[in-house]
């Protein structure tokens, strides 16, 4: 960086260039030279032109209605002639911005910008006074502190336009209610020039607005019975603080009204739950004494849960919301929805009429049915007749809930032996069920619901697939009784056939045949057995005879099948006795020579010693693999 000394003077007429030789070295790399030239010119001087520069100053003539801080001098650089500064209005370019501006009096309201100009008042000149001379003494300086001064003189003049006054400062207005909106009620005048209007008062008018350029003013409602007091303002548009101000004091007058008759009187109706929100339920149709609705107000009344569910839209009667009658709260209100329309007509006093309304919503069948999840049961394959196999569960979401009837697809039969309940959807068994034929069975029930609907041929259904699983029982042993008897029977003619007992007996599950036979004691074939029935064939023996017969019952089939024994003690008198031929039956249990079968299991005993000798052996042998362990952990 090259700088002047401090105590150089430079004379260009002297020495008009400087050559400057500079050399610049790093360390270790060679030095370099180089050259710079600095050339001396000579220099401008600052000077003010006339009538700036004068004693008396220039002079600027303006209106005392000029706009504040509107500009009314400005000091400007020439274009040509070096730095030669004059002042005037409106004229040459703007000052650079190298030159300075200080006002040297400061008991003026004039204002002197950084740029040069001379502005008006921030409030404006007072236009109430006659000739005003505002002198301003301004003085210029460039960057280089070479400086010189003016003055300017403002004389200010009384304006030539008229002021802006009202014809009526005062005035007041009647009318009567029921001006719609945006109608005249009356209209101000002001002279002047530019004449604007507003209302000062009051400062947020509710009721009336003034035209800007008419005057006019006007409702912006339907008027009812009031008094209202207007504070208006006139001004000129280019100059605001030429103004004035008037009052007007407005009265709506009321008339006398009757109430209003409205057609319907009632309204009563049905709709369905479907009907959509906005939809229109009724239009009144209301006349009031002017014979006119377009001062007639409406209203609801009712309670909050029923009047929430409409709306009013002028005379219309709407529907807000959507009316579910699958819903607990429209239940809660027995599907009927009251309220009651208050129409009121403007004026004093105020007339109203109310009409009644009754609405009540009718059901919609909307949904099917659903059917249950995993609908699956199991039943022992030895149900009896009527067991009850499951209930299937299906629901409906219309009201009222669930209401359902059940179908089998089908109906029952021997490859569908179940029923189900019309009502409940109860599965009960009707038939006999063959596990050995299959192992379940897959019904298809129907769901239809009912009551849904105002119209009761608009039903719906669906069909549900049910799954019933046989769960299989094992065979119960034959149970006779008695299992032992002991019978007297006196032998008849040679050839002939003598029943001699039936034998009750019963198996689980009932449905299962028994078969008979005889295992042991017959060795002379004297008896045999028809089904349950012991028959006797008697034959030529002298004397009596005791016969112990052992009878095996069996039930079920195949691997499954089981059997009991049934003992049978027959005494047997020859008919050549003198006992009179004929045939006894005694049942009874044996008491004195019973016939006991035994069955014999083979179970050891160990002795005591055993037991606590194998008790404390095994012991020992856990505590030695123990320490082993430990040891080699």
């Amino acid at each position: 960086q090259v700088t002047l000394s401090a105590g150089a003077e430079l004379d260009a007429r002297r020495v008009n260039q400087y050559t400057l030789i500079l050399r610049a070295a790093c360390p270790g790399e060679d030095e370099v030279e180089g050259q710079l030239f600095v050339r001396v010119t000579t220099g401008r001087v600052l000077r003010c032109d006339t009538p700036f520069a004068s004693a008396e100053g220039d002079v600027v003539q303006v209106l005392a209605d000029v706009a504040p801080r509107t500009p009314l001098y400005a000091v400007l650089r020439q274009p040509l002639g070096g730095l030669t500064v004059s002042g005037r209005v409106e004229q040459g370019f703007p000052s650079p911005s190298f030159l300075q501006f200080r006002l040297r009096n400061h008991n003026t309201p004039l204002t002197l910008t950084r740029r040069g100009l001379v502005l008006a008042p921030d409030n404006g000149f007072d236009p109430s006074k006659d000739i005003q001379t505002f002198r301003l003494e301004i003085e210029v300086m460039d960057r280089h502190g070479h400086n010189c001064s003016g003055a300017v003189r403002v004389e200010v003049l009384p304006s030539r336009r008229p002021r802006v006054t009202f014809l009526e400062p005062h005035r007041a207005v009647t009318v009567t209610e029921g001006i719609g909106p945006w109608e005249v009620v009356t209209q101000v005048h002001a002279r002047g020039d530019n004449v604007r209007y507003a209302i000062l008062a009051p400062m947020t008018p509710a009721l009336f607005t003034v035209d800007e350029v008419t005057g006019e003013i006007r409702s912006t409602r339907r008027l009812e019975v009031t008094r209202a007091h207007l504070l208006i303002r006139a001004y000129n548009a280019l100059h605001p603080d030429d103004h004035a101000t008037a009052t007007v004091n407005v009265t709506v007058r009321g008339t006398v009204r009757q109430a209003p008759t409205c057609v319907p009187a009632i309204f009563v109706s049905q709709v369905p739950e479907t009907v959509s929100p906005g939809s229109t339920l009724v239009t009144l149709m209301c006349t009031g004494s002017t014979s006119t609705d377009g001062c007639l107000h409406y209203a609801l009344e009712g309670p909050p849960s029923s009047r929430s569910q409409f709306c009013m839209e002028g005379p219309r009667l709407k529907v807000n919301s959507t009316l579910d009658y699958d819903s607990e709260a429209m239940a809660a209100l027995g599907f009927q929805l009251t309220a009651t329309i208050v129409v009121t007509v403007g004026g004093q006093p105020l007339q109203s009429t109310r009409v009644p309304v009754l609405v009540t919503v009718t059901p919609v069948n909307e949904f099917r049915p659903v059917c249950p999840n995993g609908a699956t049961f199991t039943v022992p394959e030895t149900a009896a007749f009527g067991s009850v196999v499951g209930r299937v569960a299906g629901t409906d979401r219309d009201y009222p809930p669930d209401s359902l009837e059940y179908s089998v697809e089908g109906g029952s039969g021997p490859a569908q032996p179940f029923s189900i309940d019309r009502h409940t959807g109860e599965i009960r068994v009707v038939g006999p069920l063959g596990s050995q034929q299959q192992k379940s069975y897959r019904l298809v029930v129907r769901l239809t619901d009912t009551h849904n609907d105002l119209d009761p041929r608009k039903r719906q259904s669906r069909l549900c697939d049910v799954s019933v699983r046989l769960q299989a029982v094992p065979d119960q042993l034959p149970v006779c009784i008695p299992e032992v008897q002991e019978l007297r029977i006196t032998a008849g003619s040679p050839g002939s056939r003598q029943p001699v007992t039936r034998l009750v007996c019963r198996s689980s599950p009932d449905s299962v045949a028994l078969t008979y036979t005889i295992a042991g004691g017959n060795e002379d074939g004297r008896f045999r057995l028809e089904g349950n029935t012991l028959v006797y064939l008697p034959n030529d023996q002298a004397g009596p005879r005791t016969f112990v017969l052992l009878v095996e019952v069996w039930g079920g089939s195949g691997a499954r099948r089981r059997s009991s024994t049934v003992a049978l003690v027959v005494h047997v008198t020859p008919w050549s006795t003198p006992v009179p031929p004929s045939t006894t039956t005694q049942r009874m249990t044996l008491q004195k020579e019973p016939l006991v079968v035994t069955q014999t299991e083979a179970v050891w005993h160990p002795p005591a010693w055993f037991v606590a000798v194998l008790t404390i052996s095994g012991a020992l042998l856990l505590a030695t693999l123990g320490c082993l362990a430990w040891n080699l952990l």
